[in-house]
């Protein structure tokens, strides 16, 4: 673990942490300059609240965290090529390194993935595949061509996760130290929230910090498997027969973390909050006025924060950060496509 006071000098990246990272030799580290990502200060709901602009890394979202770590454990190991599935931004964000550490990546996404993100893998020089159906039929076309290749899967790897527990260390560094009462997150495969418990447990264990915030894992109401298995006091997430939700990022039936996502929302006293379309889109529209711009998926955290409020749990004086995911320009023909039909209605 890092001590605090050694981190003066340091880049101002996510790999200022690297004793935490896992990679052994710094001359694997394969790096854009992801993280340390500003967190501003706005408001919303009535309530004071912290914005992390996590979708300013370096492909648009926060997936790079992961992906840098990733990807420069498997340049350690000698990895030449690999296989991934996603529903977008985790593709884009795993192309983009691969291609810097000179690793062939097929890409497996579903057919409706936004066509920015499309065009992203497309452009970092992966392999793009596209698989009619769900979410869950991208990850079975990708699990059978593995048979024969590198499952290099965000949703499985160590690594990948490692990376996700920068957010709370940057967090806790930005706010001097200091621990904010709440962290409000989107939640699909949970890979994110799950970091961030990890992460904050990681700062309190060494003494940096004396305690964990509360996390909020927040899904859509079309598909909301982690809020149900919460709901009835489960320990491990069952899978949910989903529909068509904006929110596509987080439109996964079954997520493989279900138990630790779920150890990750108690441990922290926390809760998962569910939201509806049309709040996503009002969220993307009210950021939009704000100066920021993201895609309906990081509108579902900030669209949540009302609700909360209702129910006295985040309450006026609290630290509230909300992390945002993805970048607005991630889902550009769904935003238009939106719009264009509300104009026409």
């Amino acid at each position: 673990m890092f001590a605090a006071a050694d981190l003066h000098g340091r880049p101002k990246s996510l790999w200022r942490y690297y004793e935490t990272l896992g990679v052994s030799d710094c001359a694997n580290v394969v790096s854009l300059g992801e993280g340390m990502t500003p967190l501003v200060r706005s408001s919303l709901d009535g309530a004071s609240v912290l914005l992390k602009l996590d979708y300013l890394c370096p492909t648009g979202s926060y997936k790079d965290r992961g992906a840098s770590v990733m990807i420069s454990k498997l340049k350690e190991w000698g990895v030449r090529s690999i296989i991934e599935d996603s529903s977008g931004n985790a593709g884009a964000s795993i192309a983009a390194y691969a291609s810097l550490a000179g690793i062939h990546a097929d890409i497996y996404i579903p057919e409706s993935t936004s066509a920015g993100k499309a065009a992203q893998i497309a452009m970092y020089g992966a392999k793009l595949v596209k698989v009619s159906g769900t979410r869950e039929d991208t990850a079975r076309a990708a699990w059978n061509a593995a048979e024969n290749g590198f499952y290099g899967s965000h949703n499985w790897s160590p690594y990948f996760l490692a990376g996700m527990k920068t957010v709370a260390y940057e967090i806790a560094e930005q706010l001097s130290w200091k621990t904010p009462d709440w962290v409000i997150t989107p939640a699909g495969g949970g890979g994110l929230l799950v970091g961030l418990y990890l992460g904050f447990v990681d700062l309190v264990n060494a003494g940096i910090v004396s305690r964990i915030p509360r996390l909020v894992a927040v899904q859509s109401r079309n598909c909301d498997p982690i809020y149900e298995a919460w709901r009835s006091g489960n320990d491990d997430v069952s899978a949910v027969s989903k529909r068509p939700t904006a929110a596509e990022g987080i439109s996964v039936a079954q997520p493989v973390r279900g138990k630790t996502i779920l150890q990750a929302v108690r441990g922290s006293n926390g809760v998962v909050a569910t939201v509806t379309d049309e709040v996503v889109w009002e969220t993307v529209e009210r950021l939009g006025k704000q100066g920021v711009y993201v895609e309906p998926t990081a509108a579902a955290a900030p669209g949540a924060l009302a609700d909360l409020r209702r129910r006295e749990l985040v309450r006026s004086g609290d630290t509230t950060v909300i992390v945002l995911t993805g970048s607005g320009l991630k889902a550009t023909d769904k935003i238009v496509e939106h719009y264009a039909a509300t104009v026409s209605a």
